[in-house]
């Protein structure tokens, strides 16, 4: 499992702020893949103080887009700049929200594939991920991806 201190997670999602929900990656396999974000104050999706189901959600889709796209990057590209992709939630197969954490707190994501299908044209893959804040569960989610390498 690999670890990144100083990878800028903008090179390899297609997101920007205010729209970026990851802000590193902490560790990542081809199976697994762990993110933190802290929730700022200017975040677009704080509700009156907390970052909204909504966010969760697109946090735990960005988180999990990793995995599947970090196969289109060679190992030594810490740069991304080897390819550019593209991503989208085909289904939401099940969201289990616990708890929306506070704004100006940090959140942890991990997400794990459970299956994944590959076409020379683009990729649809099935994950898991867990949001969880201090050791605390707060979401439980299962997605399914299509990521798409743009030529």
């Amino acid at each position: 499992m690999n670890r990144f201190q100083n990878l800028d997670i903008t090179k390899f999602l297609p997101h920007r702020k205010p729209f970026l929900m990851v802000d590193d990656v902490l560790s990542i396999d081809d199976e697994h893949v762990a993110t933190s974000f802290k929730i700022e104050s200017s975040c677009i999706f704080n509700d009156k103080g907390y970052f909204n189901e909504v966010g969760l959600v697109e946090n735990a889709a960005q988180t999990c887009s990793a995995i599947v796209g970090k196969s289109y990057f060679e190992d030594d590209d810490i740069e991304g700049k080897g390819t550019k992709l593209i991503g989208f939630i085909s289904a939401i197969k099940k969201v289990t929200i616990k708890e929306c954490p506070k704004v100006n707190t940090t959140i942890i994501s991990k997400a794990n594939l459970k299956s994944r299908f590959d076409t020379d044209a683009y990729s649809i893959c099935t994950l898991e991920c867990i949001i969880s804040q201090d050791n605390k569960e707060l979401v439980s989610c299962e997605m399914n991806l299509v990521i798409q390498e743009l030529k």
